[in-house]
């Protein structure tokens, strides 16, 4: 048998180094599996942009109700195939890991909000900082998850440390809920602002413009690097969080490119209603802490069956949001987000937020 990148066989083996050797046959069921998953991705991403999306628009909440569904319904199908290929197991893997990833992305929806809002993003050109933040994503996961699947096959004991990770995450995240963030003095602004000139307005939905011979990036640019930056950010939690239910990569990539691919629906559905779920704050963390557990507990007899993670999951959502519903907040904000989360395009002449560097 000769090494092949696309499929895997369990367990890995691995080099001197923290890399996955991954050695099947040629069209294995894996390497199909593989291939048949990179078909849809591709497909579903070219439909996106180059079809749907080719002129920019804003994207109504009724469009992104629709398109939410159907990532949703894509995914739910995509485990149907699981459960025929691979079997009951990996199938409950998938939606396990599934509704853990689309859980905790809800908390990327509050930083797209407050990220729009700050650079004045017009409403119809956030779908195209999205989705290029999303393509990226969808390329530095399997980098990533490689990584913490090499880890966790080489060491051991770093099933405890991303455990203590998740348990602390969870724990800092319940009592940083009204936390503000402090966007202008991120480092990541900083050292943008000062390796690139950058024009103090948008030039419709280009990145980069050219002025007097020079190369400029808009502010559209500096928005997507943020988006991106906060995605590796988000990763960190997320991903050892579903390294508790399974470490299979084609189970953990598919369940969190799927939960990813739905992220730009979810915003545009939900980003004028967040704070209307105030209690989903603390079902996340409450989430992170439990999954963390199961991570202790991976190795000993009280391990935590993956049937019954997916309940305690699905139920802390559950119960998260109707208690937001049946207990909303008594103090109203002072200011009310618009359905799109950001000042209306008209409006937006200049972006105070990014001046041209001197």
């Amino acid at each position: 048998m000769g090494p092949a990148i696309w499929a895997v066989t369990r367990p890995f083996a691995l080099d001197s180094g923290l890399h996955v050797v991954l050695e099947v046959s040629a069209l294995s069921p894996e390497l199909i599996g593989w291939l048949i998953f990179a078909a849809i991705i591709l497909s579903l991403l070219y439909l996106d942009l180059g079809v749907l999306h080719r002129h920019a628009h804003e994207v109504k909440v009724k469009e992104a109700l629709i398109w939410s569904g159907v990532w949703v319904l894509i995914a739910l199908a995509f485990n149907v195939g699981i459960y025929l290929w691979k079997g009951h197991g990996p199938a409950i893997e998938f939606l396990t890991g599934y509704v853990i990833e689309r859980s905790l992305s809800i908390d990327n929806v509050f930083v797209f909000l407050v990220v729009f809002r700050y650079f004045q993003v017009p409403a119809k050109y956030q779908h195209r900082v999205l989705f290029w933040g999303v393509f990226g994503a969808v390329v530095l996961r399997i980098l990533m998850i490689l990584a913490g699947i090499s880890l966790l096959n080489r060491f051991a004991w770093m099933v405890y440390v991303f455990g203590v990770l998740l348990i602390a995450t969870g724990i800092r995240m319940a009592f940083e809920k009204d936390k503000k963030a402090d966007i202008e003095g991120n480092v990541v602004i900083k050292l943008t602002r000062r390796l690139l000139p950058i024009t103090n307005q948008y030039h419709g939905a280009r990145f980069l413009v050219r002025q007097s011979g020079k190369l400029f990036a808009t502010p559209l640019l500096v928005t997507l690097i943020f988006v991106e930056v906060s995605d590796v950010v988000f990763a960190i939690d997320s991903i050892p969080a579903i390294l508790a239910i399974t470490r299979d990569p084609f189970i953990v990539y598919t369940s969190n490119v799927f939960a990813i691919l739905g992220l730009r629906a979810l915003y545009f559905a939900m980003a004028g209603v967040m704070d209307m779920f105030h209690y989903l704050h603390y079902g996340l963390s409450l989430i992170l802490v439990f999954v963390g557990v199961k991570m202790l507990l991976a190795e000993s007899p009280y391990e935590i069956p993956t049937e019954a993670s997916l309940i305690v999951v699905c139920a802390v959502l559950t119960v998260s949001v109707l208690a937001s519903v049946w207990r909303p907040r008594r103090t109203p904000r002072t200011t009310e987000p618009s359905p799109d989360g950001v000042a209306d395009a008209s409006e937006v002449q200049s972006v105070q937020a990014t001046p041209t560097p001197k």
